[in-house]
């Protein structure tokens, strides 16, 4: 494909379109991050550590599984060393997992990771923030996942929600022992907390 050229007064032109662009979308960033900082609040027990933020990462380690999800694991692998970095802005950072805590303090030491590692087994903690479906629900359609409502498939049609657990969500509660906003797909990479 050939790429257009031009003179430096066709590209000043277009150049200026694209910054007008630009500037929308950074307004429009900055109205969708005031509009997640006034969602209504969930209560949610005390993981905060002293500090006001807390930062919760749905790790994918059913009671069942063996090890941590491959993808979680590479993820979670960052977590030593940015956890040090998000103390220093008041927030703490912790994985929750639905497998017992001696299987997960198991796989922590195993893995070298040093981060804090809940265990909501016996808990609606999972299901709560839509991380964790039953195979009923997956085969009756029940799963309300991305704000919307997944239709019936058999479990095997749905490979990552096979084990019961569900992707990786982000909480971040601030302030209070309230839950203020999650993120699920689609831009997972887009997160950021606001500072």
């Amino acid at each position: 494909m050939e790429h257009a050229t031009g003179t430096h007064e066709e590209w000043l032109a277009a150049r200026l379109d694209l910054l007008q662009a630009e500037k929308e979308l950074t307004r429009r960033s900055d109205e969708v991050a005031r509009r997640r900082r006034e969602l209504p609040w969930v209560r949610l027990a005390d993981l905060f550590r002293g500090r006001s933020q807390l930062l919760v990462y749905h790790f994918m380690f059913g009671p069942d599984y063996t090890a941590g999800c491959p993808a979680c694991s590479t993820i979670a692998d960052g977590f030593n060393g940015f956890a040090v970095h998000l103390a220093h802005h008041d927030v703490m950072l912790w994985a929750v997992s639905r497998a017992p805590l001696a299987k997960l303090q198991a796989y922590k030491r195993r893995m070298g990771w040093t981060f804090p590692w809940a265990s909501s087994s016996g808990s609606d903690f999972n299901r709560d923030f839509n991380a964790w479906f039953s195979v009923e629900q997956q085969r009756e359609g029940g799963i309300e996942y991305n704000y919307r409502r997944e239709p019936a498939q058999p479990v095997g049609d749905i490979p990552s929600r096979t084990t019961s657990d569900g992707p990786p969500t982000f909480a971040a509660m601030c302030g209070t022992d309230s839950a203020t906003y999650t993120r699920e797909r689609p831009g997972m990479s887009a997160f950021a907390l606001d500072a």
